[in-house]
């Protein structure tokens, strides 16, 4: 996945994390990762799975397009 999807699908997570007043850590534990991978996803150091992205989305209560917002196919 190129660098600047990573950016963009960690910001639409951590812009969605942060409305719902969740820390870090409260995802992290949630959906079963650490802290320091959701922080590197937010971050855009890593793309999640499959898998990681649909548990963020239920998490968040987001639809899985809102995180995938603005990527570049």
């Amino acid at each position: 996945m190129q660098t600047d999807n990573k950016k963009i699908i960690g910001a639409n997570i951590k812009k969605a994390r942060k409305s719902k007043s969740m820390t870090q850590l409260e995802v992290a534990e949630k959906i079963n990762i650490s802290r320091n991978y959701l922080s590197d996803l937010e971050n855009g150091r890593y793309a999640p799975s499959s898998e990681k992205l649909l548990l963020l989305a239920k998490c968040l209560e987001l639809d899985v397009n809102k995180i995938l917002k603005q990527i570049e196919m």
